[in-house]
């Protein structure tokens, strides 16, 4: 649900923008809480990963596909603050790189897909886990059900910016029940692959999921004087070097996993407009689109401009384009971690004090 330049007027743009700026500012402070050593690589590996499978559009009705927009995912993965920025990420590399989203319109996408569906996905998984068993199984179906609220979450958040700033003069009725109903579809799909993909990691390393820190096993109970207390927790031994080597393999599995979906199996996406520009071809919300501001980048439309096979160039674009994420989100999660590690007094500080 990539918003395009002229769907919605300057002054609700600019407004969208400012508050994405501020919602980005926040997350970078916030962020500095959810990432360490271990969690920073798996950041920038989850924004290659979103980036690699919103290319994988997928059937949804007649004429009609839809994506993986990545908030549920990526909040309970690396946390929201986090996954805020990664979604920032994605938005910019697409926008600037590919002409996927406006420009002028990155607000509104980043407020949309970034802010709205990592909001509400984080709070109804949070509100689930904490009612549900304490089980991988139960997070996993709490992760299905926060992601397929959060996509007609964000189709209503786009309704309520094109009611106040449309271009058009369409019933905002018929707007939002279009858009509603067709991302209830669409959030089914994102659903599935969010299910798996928490599910899948669930499985092999629990420790990583942000979001099931603590949630997954209930507290030691001790009986004290006939009453029930919690256990003192036990003390956390320092890692072995075992741990890294594991988690390295993790991040290289993924990356070329999305390196795979990215390369190699988009050829195999549905064609069909999305759940947006099916909604405004429909209802004539696209009668004052404009072009992109970056369409005559080489990498416009997810292929490599000078390569006339179509496999070849959508193939060698989608690699670039995880390749840029990747390289980018680890870079701007790098920089959180040093600035959460300079606060805290980090090592080298520590080492001169010492000293």
């Amino acid at each position: 649900m990539h918003v395009p330049d002229g769907f919605i007027d300057a002054p609700v743009s600019v407004a969208a923008g400012v508050f994405a700026a501020g919602a980005v500012a926040v997350s970078l402070r916030g962020a500095r809480r959810e990432l360490d050593e271990r969690t920073a690589p798996l950041a920038g590996l989850v924004a290659a990963f979103i980036f690699a499978v919103q290319m994988l559009n997928f059937p949804v009705a007649a004429g009609t596909s839809g994506h993986l927009m990545g908030g549920a995912l990526a909040a309970i993965l690396v946390g929201p603050y986090t996954a805020v920025l990664c979604l920032s990420v994605v938005l910019l590399m697409q926008g600037i790189f590919f002409a996927d989203g406006g420009l002028t319109a990155l607000g509104v996408n980043i407020t949309v897909m970034g802010v709205v569906t990592v909001v509400v996905a984080y709070g109804v998984f949070r509100l689930l886990t904490g009612l549900l068993p304490r089980t991988r199984r139960s997070a996993t179906a709490s992760a299905f059900v926060a992601a397929l609220v959060s996509v007609p979450a964000s189709a209503a958040a786009f309704t309520l910016l094109y009611w106040i700033g449309g271009t058009t003069d369409i019933p905002i009725g018929k707007v939002f029940t279009a858009m509603v109903g067709v991302h209830v579809l669409i959030g089914i799909g994102e659903a599935v692959i969010t299910a798996l993909t928490v599910g899948a990691v669930l499985a092999v390393r629990p420790d990583l999921v942000h979001g099931v820190q603590g949630a997954l096993t209930a507290p030691l109970k001790l009986r004290v004087d006939g009453e029930l207390v919690d256990a003192p927790a036990p003390t956390r031994e320092p890692e072995p070097a075992t741990a890294h080597r594991s988690n390295r393999g993790f991040l290289i599995t993924g990356l070329v996993s999305a390196f795979l979906l990215a390369g190699f199996v988009s050829f195999y996406a549905s064609a069909s407009p999305d759940g947006l520009e099916r909604v405004a071809a429909d209802q004539g919300i696209d009668e004052k689109a404009e072009e992109h501001g970056a369409a005559d980048s080489p990498l416009a439309d997810y292929g490599v401009g000078d390569i006339a096979n179509a496999r070849l160039s959508g193939g060698l674009a989608g690699v670039i384009g995880v390749s840029a994420t990747v390289v980018v989100g680890t870079g701007v999660f790098w920089v959180v971690r040093r600035r959460r590690e300079d606060e805290r007094g980090g090592p080298a500080r520590s080492d001169r004090e010492n000293a």
